[in-house]
């Protein structure tokens, strides 16, 4: 597996999991600032799952730039990181 492929496999999962992070957002009804409260904490935890979920792909992309060839070590790492 060439280390392109490992990359842009992990880059979809995290693509996945950001999408489905956003599903959980609900629409408020109405017009007003108020009907914003009642979802302000799901929105608050997914700006802070987003935060982190930058994070992991960072650290994702740091490691294969010191990645030269790809092998069992690197691939559970991968699959590691992607848990």
């Amino acid at each position: 597996m060439t280390r392109a492929r490992l990359e842009a496999f992990s880059d979809g999962v995290i693509a996945i999991i950001i999408t489905i992070m956003v599903l959980e957002l609900r629409v408020p009804l109405g017009n007003s600032l108020a009907v914003l409260r009642p979802v302000a904490p799901v929105f608050l935890s997914y700006v802070l799952s987003f935060i982190f979920m930058g994070i992991y792909w960072s650290n994702h992309h740091h490691l294969f730039q010191v990645v030269e060839h790809v092998d069992g070590r690197v691939l559970w790492a991968n699959l590691h990181l992607l848990f």
